[in-house]
């Protein structure tokens, strides 16, 4: 059973590196100038790709648990700390593109945008929220904080909304992706009020 589980984490290791894997090589056609797919304006390109899989990310972690619930797959529990961990990787391409090749490390303008730019600060606080779960999420960090460990990840929730909300204000054309993000968190939200109230019905009777 170990080694299955050790397996299967290995292909969700790999699946989940695939798209950091793909974006590099879409990076060397571009430096070798061949064919690539990453647009007139590769800066963009890559904010936008590292953007929509942290959110992809985000959201897969948050669907561990109604999956659990609704197959009994209880094992994925085993792999939400490895999802959630993996969002995190793909926030900080997304932000390092955001601090290195479009605004090359010009703290003050980067400032200037986080104050002006209410999508950027979305994304700037659910950043931080994600580094704070990431550093949080050791078995260390459990046992010091106790109960206050669970309090402390409801943060995902925020996030969450603040990561979907970000990537939605920060597309300017095609709304259908982020459309898509939303109706999957409004439906994995959804899913947790409706089970809490129902198991609040059934303690109550």
């Amino acid at each position: 059973m170990t080694r299955q589980l050790s397996f299967l984490k290995a292909v969700v290791h790999l699946l989940a590196l695939l798209p950091a894997g793909w974006l590099m090589w879409q990076g060397w056609l571009l430096y070798d100038y061949q064919d690539h797919e990453m647009s007139a304006n590769p800066i963009k390109y890559i904010h936008h790709f590292t953007g929509d899989w942290a959110v992809r990310f985000i959201l897969v972690g948050l669907a561990i648990t109604p999956l659990r619930k609704m197959n009994g797959w209880n094992k994925l529990i085993k792999f939400r700390r490895m999802i959630g961990l993996y969002g995190f990787f793909y926030v900080v391409l997304h932000l390092s593109n955001f601090i290195v090749l479009d605004y090359y490390f010009d703290w003050m303008t980067i400032l200037k945008e986080i104050i002006k730019r209410p999508a950027i600060s979305f994304g700037m606080v659910a950043a931080c929220l994600l580094l704070l779960l990431a550093i949080t999420s050791t078995k260390g960090w459990i046992r010091r904080l106790g109960k206050k460990w669970l309090i402390l990840h409801q943060a995902v929730y925020l996030i969450a909304l603040l990561a979907v909300t970000h990537n939605m204000m920060m597309v300017k054309a095609d709304l259908s992706e982020p459309m898509i993000h939303a109706l999957i968190l409004a439906g994995l939200l959804g899913y947790r009020i409706y089970d809490k109230v129902r198991l609040g019905r059934k303690s109550y009777a």
